[in-house]
């Protein structure tokens, strides 16, 4: 009777640390979940077009963000986007690498933000000086940092090598490219 007492004593204490143990795992757990749910998501983009502000809209809904347009100060006409006339506004501007185009508006409360998705069109195989000008108004340092673009042929290019110096101390991902994509293909492309 004796032996017996002790092995149930002893089966009882295994499977109240195995609960407990269990118990702690599910708190993990959810501190866990909690801890990603205060994480929020930015997706900024500067669109001349509308093209790269439809994907824009489809990745903030893929990831749950919050959507901020990148306004110039001087919005573009179609004459400032003439990629054939070497006098345009837009040629001007990325031949000169250390243009910065006034932005007219701005990220109230950046520092909320975790991950920060930055989308624009391909100019010249490189991001939009005025995304530069975005990328320096704010501290990103430690921040999850993702470009996204569109492009009516060309890749990425060069766009990281360009971008990384205006804000050095973000964690900066590769380019994702976002042109003609459904949101299930965004989906996949952002997991």
């Amino acid at each position: 009777m004796k032996r017996l007492t002790t092995i149930l004593v002893l089966s009882l204490a295994v499977i109240l640390c195995a609960c407990a143990g269990n118990k702690g795992g599910q708190e993990s757990v959810q501190q866990s979940n909690s801890k990603n749910m205060n994480k929020k998501t930015l997706v900024a983009y500067f669109s001349a077009t509308g093209t790269t502000k439809a994907a824009a809209e489809k990745l903030a809904e893929v990831v749950g963000g919050n959507l901020h347009e990148i306004q110039p100060e001087q919005p573009y006409t179609d004459a400032d986007l003439d990629w054939h006339n070497q006098q345009s506004r837009s040629s001007l501007e990325m031949k000169d690498k250390i243009s910065r185009p006034a932005i007219k508006n701005k990220v109230e409360n950046m520092e909320q933000y975790d991950t920060v998705y930055i989308g624009f069109p391909i100019w010249w195989y490189i991001a939009p000086t005025i995304v530069n000008t975005f990328v320096e108004q704010y501290n990103l340092e430690g921040k999850t940092v993702i470009p996204f673009f569109t492009s009516g042929g060309s890749g990425k290019g060069e766009t990281l090598n360009y971008l990384k110096p205006s804000a050095p101390k973000a964690n900066w991902k590769e380019p994702i490219n976002l042109t003609d994509k459904s949101e299930e293909e965004i989906e996949k492309l952002v997991k």
